[in-house]
């Protein structure tokens, strides 16, 4: 890491993940599924939502006013250091209201565009993900230390495991259960996490061997893209392009290629 900047944006991403992580965890009301009204559970989810990014954003203006921010809950400026701030605040909002434990805090840091810093925090499962370009992906757990991550080595497509995810809108997600009962055959197994962040993380650690979906914003994969890749992971869009609201593929050598194929014979970038 030669790059002086890098760990001090290394540091404070994984400051204000960390703040952000015990806010939600903490802040979580117990009863917050089997709240009384229907819209009250959406509502306590969207104001903690609200609070992790404003902390997180507020964590970073103190130490570097004059960066840039994107973020899912509506933190956008363009700053004027060149570099800028790609914030997911609660990744996988639907496993938080019901009480399950795969949801993250995602904090990417962009340089002139390039995604150079990335941070994932999993505040229920204990564990903490990050990685620097360059400088391979790492991460903080139940283990002693810091764990360098590496990918699984690639299976034929047929053994491999795969993640996804599915939208909300009732058409789209129609079309991708389509694609995922045409997809499952030709893989080991099929697998919905519920955190695009983490099902990034968990490829890199090594418990997946490709993840793609359809509909992700730049906040959802920022992070996790760059520590997917720097455990040796290729991602990609459709065939030629980078990831994108079409398409996000994810794999390791030996089963990106394939299942990227697989997707764009089935369409699976549109209805």
């Amino acid at each position: 890491m030669t790059d002086p900047l890098l760990p001090e944006l290394l540091r404070l991403a994984q400051e204000a993940a960390r703040r952000a992580g015990e806010l939600l965890r903490d802040g979580r009301p117990a009863d917050l599924a089997v709240a009384a009204t229907k819209s009250s559970p959406i509502d306590v989810v969207t104001e903690m939502d609200i609070a992790a990014e404003k902390l997180i954003t507020d964590v970073i203006s103190d130490h570097r006013p004059d960066d840039g921010f994107l973020g899912e809950e509506g933190a956008s400026s363009e700053g004027s250091s060149g570099i800028r701030w790609v914030i997911d605040p609660l990744d996988g909002t639907v496993n938080y209201l019901y009480g399950l434990p795969t949801w993250s805090v995602s904090i990417a840091a962009e340089r002139d565009g390039e995604r150079i810093v990335g941070v994932v925090a999993a505040p229920m499962r204990g564990e903490t993900y990050h990685a620097v370009l360059g400088g391979g992906a790492w991460a903080t757990g139940a283990w002693e230390g810091e764990r360098r991550l590496a990918v699984r080595p690639a299976p034929p497509l047929d053994q491999a495991l795969v993640s996804t995810g599915f939208n909300y809108v009732a058409e789209v997600k129609a079309h991708q259960a389509e694609v995922a009962r045409q997809l499952i055959p030709l893989l080991r197994d099929i697998r919905r996490g519920g955190s695009a962040a983490v099902d990034l993380c968990d490829l890199a650690a090594g418990r997946l061997d490709g993840y793609y979906e359809r509909g992700l914003n730049a906040w959802d994969v920022a992070a996790g893209d760059l520590i997917a890749r720097e455990a040796g992971a290729l991602t990609g869009g459709r065939p030629g392009e980078r990831p994108s609201r079409d398409l996000t593929v994810a794999g390791t050598p030996g089963v990106f290629e394939p299942l990227q194929r697989h997707l764009e014979d089935l369409g699976a970038w549109h209805d």
